[in-house]
């Protein structure tokens, strides 16, 4: 079987694990449940918890505790995705080929599914102590917690808002880039080699990866924001000229930042050869970041 194909059964594979953790669609709630499950159901890559399971294996983890920390973490992605897309942000009414959360449900209920969303994937992690009561859950958990918060996922958010309109430098943006994006990508690894049972100076080496897959994975975004189309993306393009954001491919040009993504991919893989374990998926995944075109 060809990399393309393990790719679509894997992901078929994690969309089954999140149709499990999904809630069902009734009560007087239903209406925030509708559209919370719109926005995970609209598609995507599945990369976080793709790279969390991937990990997970190549330390010899086994069971179902990792499920409910797959579930989550791509319920914390689409929920920052839902949030990005509203008026207040980004403004874009389309997202993975579709018409994105608060087009369809008007912005209050856009708002609340995000907020839905973000409260209900530590309602489904926290199932992994019905699974698994260990100590290794609990610092999961706290990967979990601290990777999508201020110091993280939402800190790198607050710098991308306040850096439109205006001329920031290269550290603005590498900041930007390694907690916006690259957070959920570090936890999403760290988490699997926690599970697994990996040994400390392993999981250092295993977050360092998961920080240079995120920070190559964003600058590759900017490079397709400004060379993609919206029919081949799925999502508008030029929405960071339009917001008046710098970016890495605006402050170093085109070519510097394809370069510099190969570099900095090629150094997740050469650290990730320098473990004493292999996934060949797993490495064929990050490369394939290098060269994704959506």
């Amino acid at each position: 079987m060809n990399f393309s194909e393990q790719l679509k059964d894997k992901i078929t594979h994690i969309e089954g694990i999140l149709s499990e953790y999904l809630p069902p669609e009734e009560g007087k709630q239903k209406t925030v449940i509708e559209a919370m499950n719109y926005s995970i159901t609209a598609g995507g890559k599945r990369l976080r918890p793709m790279l969390m399971e991937e990990t997970f294996t190549m330390f010899g983890g086994e069971g179902d505790v990792i499920k409910p920390f797959m579930a989550a973490i791509e319920m914390i992605h689409t929920y920052s995705l839902v949030h990005d897309d509203l008026p207040a942000l980004d403004n874009d009414e389309y997202r993975r080929g579709k018409k994105t959360t608060h087009a369809v449900f008007g912005e209050a209920m856009g708002i609340l599914a995000g907020d839905a969303l973000l409260n209900y994937a530590f309602e489904v992690a926290s199932t992994a102590f019905d699974i698994e009561l260990s100590p290794k859950v609990a610092k999961a958990l706290q990967v979990l917690s601290s990777k999508s918060g201020i110091y993280g996922m939402i800190g790198g958010q607050i710098a991308d808002i306040e850096s439109e309109g205006k001329k920031v430098g290269i550290d603005t943006i590498e900041f930007i880039h390694r907690l916006k994006c690259g957070a959920l990508i570090e936890s999403s690894m760290l988490i699997g080699a926690i599970l697994a049972g990996a040994s400390e100076q392993e999981q250092t080496l295993i977050e360092q990866i998961g920080a240079d897959v995120g920070y190559a994975f964003q600058i590759q975004d900017d490079i397709l924001d400004m060379t993609s189309s919206t029919e081949v993306l799925g999502k508008p393009v030029g929405s960071d000229s339009k917001n008046e954001k710098s970016t890495y491919v605006s402050l170093k040009g085109l070519e510097q930042a394809k370069a510099d993504v190969a570099e900095i991919s090629a150094r997740a893989i050469d650290t990730l050869d320098s473990l004493p374990y292999e996934n060949p998926f797993l490495k064929d995944l990050i490369n394939m970041l290098i060269n994704r075109e959506k």
